[in-house]
């Protein structure tokens, strides 16, 4: 590793502690991502965005707290947090590994417990980031009622003034809203992480899976479970049965899958256009009635 200065100085300020040498890391869409060697031998993770906007990395601190809370009572972990502001966050460094099935059936099990840890109701205290993009988290008192006010008809709207989806398709998005009450069954708020796709599953060389990049809030455990079957994780399918071999899930998760893929769907058809508009309202349809 090289010394980059401009992070190196950062990241010296807000640790107390000399960088001795840095290396940049592949795969971040929107953080610059750097690994570091600390003067006292610590491996860290730093994460630095100019002019972010206000709030950005408390929230993912705060949420990695509140999972890192659940992993005390045999939650999925996190990586530490060793020091954040307003434009970095810097993190334990976890050397990466390979997805193997030990490690998968450990991680699905780890995930339901995260989830029975709970929340305080149907959204978080303070709002978050969904990637660039707010996330609204004023609670509501059902999940239906969230997931409509404070997941969908958001995303939709924004998807829609930005020309990812026309009136038409946003019509048929907005039938599907009406009936989520009859639709989503009811369960005590989960802790989620929010954001769980792949990219945000960390494949540990000691064998432990850890969470990373989450958008936290109390909400219904099928939306973390949707996402990792939206995008594919590798050994999803060891990860779904460890799971439901601590808290099987309700009859009929799997034909609800499309209903909690809308948000993350329509959140990147705001971000990126393309397809991603079309295929939310193809995930919609058979729900429309």
């Amino acid at each position: 590793m090289t010394r980059r200065p401009t992070v190196a100085r950062r990241i010296e300020q807000l640790l107390g502690s000399s960088v001795v040498a840095t290396a940049p890391v592949a795969g971040g869409d929107i953080s610059t991502a750097t690994r570091l060697r600390l003067s006292d031998g610590t491996v860290a993770f730093a994460k630095t965005l100019t002019q972010s906007p206000p709030g950005f990395y408390a929230a993912e601190e705060r949420g990695l707290r509140w999972l890192g809370e659940a992993a005390t009572a045999g939650g999925a972990p996190v990586p530490e947090v060793l020091g954040t502001d307003e434009e970095c966050l810097v993190l334990r460094w976890v050397e990466p590994g390979r997805p193997t099935e030990a490690a998968a059936a450990a991680f699905g099990r780890a995930l339901a417990a995260t989830h029975d840890a709970g929340a305080d109701g149907f959204g978080a205290d303070e709002d978050g980031w969904i990637a660039r993009l707010p996330l609204p988290n004023a609670t509501a008192p059902t999940w239906a009622e969230f997931y409509a006010t404070r997941r969908v008809l958001p995303y939709l709207k924004l998807a829609r003034d930005r020309d990812a989806i026309d009136d038409a398709q946003a019509a048929t998005v907005e039938s599907v809203v009406g009936r989520l009450p009859d639709l989503l069954p009811d369960e005590a708020p989960a802790r989620l992480h929010g954001d769980l796709w792949s990219g945000n599953v960390l494949w540990g060389a000691d064998g432990v899976v850890r969470l990373i990049d989450p958008a936290a809030y109390g909400g219904h455990r099928e939306a973390d479970l949707a996402l990792l079957s939206l995008f594919g994780l590798p050994q999803l399918s060891r990860v779904l049965d460890a799971y439901e071999e601590v808290h099987p899930l309700a009859d009929g998760w799997e034909d609800r899958l499309g209903l909690h893929q809308l948000f993350p769907l329509l959140v990147h058809a705001a971000m990126f256009g393309g397809g991603y508009g079309a295929r939310a309202v193809a995930v919609a349809e058979p729900y429309a009635g």
